[in-house]
């Protein structure tokens, strides 16, 4: 299974989606899940709202390649309209490892079409598979406080060639370990299509080890 770090490996949120963040998250070895959005015609890491100040795409590209790792990038698109700009940033990086996920649905389609690699959602909420077939991968997440994810919902997706990333519930500001005791159960977890998302990227490989 995959360790993603949450907008980089932060040991405090200021470092969120931050230049140390990334550096630390690759120097560990863990992919990472990262925010887009574009700001005065550029392509920028920003989760909300970006300034002037937002780190561009393309120094975000140069740290990861710096470590020459073969590990994820979980691309959060957070603005529609994003998939020019952006399968031009990767082509000019040469990044091969991505994928795109968590735009609206007929911004999905746009990727769809230019042939970038992308993941559906599933929540407690999502639970229509939107554009299923054609999606590389599933973006397993639970907004209650209860987590549904089963095995068989893993199991379910991996068997129709799909790679899963499972939201780790710290994401939500919930207690991560009661689910990571269930998912360390789960036979799938030696599937390398499979991911998980967390802030607690070191203390996930070691539970996980």
């Amino acid at each position: 299974m995959h360790i993603l770090s949450h907008r980089g490996y932060w040991q405090a949120p200021s470092e969120k989606n931050t230049a140390e963040a990334f550096h630390r998250s690759f120097a560990l070895g863990f992919g990472t899940e990262t925010d887009f959005r574009d700001c005065n015609g550029g392509l920028v890491i920003a989760h909300d709202c970006p300034t002037q100040d937002s780190m561009p795409a393309a120094t975000f590209f140069e740290i990861y390649n710096s470590y020459s790792l073969d590990v994820p990038l979980a691309l959060n698109i957070k603005s529609d309209g994003l998939q020019s700009l952006l399968k031009q940033a990767l082509d000019n990086a040469n990044i091969p490892h991505y994928f795109v996920f968590d735009m609206s649905v007929p911004d999905m389609l746009h990727y769809q079409r230019a042939g970038m690699p992308y993941y559906t959602r599933q929540s407690d909420i999502e639970t229509e598979l939107v554009l299923y077939e054609n999606a590389t991968g599933v973006w397993l997440d639970s907004f209650g406080a209860e987590d549904w994810i089963a095995e068989s919902t893993i199991a379910m997706h991996l068997e129709a060639g799909k790679s899963v990333c499972v939201v780790s519930p710290d994401l939500h500001k919930r207690a991560h370990l009661p689910f990571w005791q269930r998912l360390k159960g789960f036979s799938c977890l030696q599937d390398s299509r499979l991911m998980l998302c967390t802030d607690y990227p070191e203390q996930a490989r070691e539970f996980f080890r």
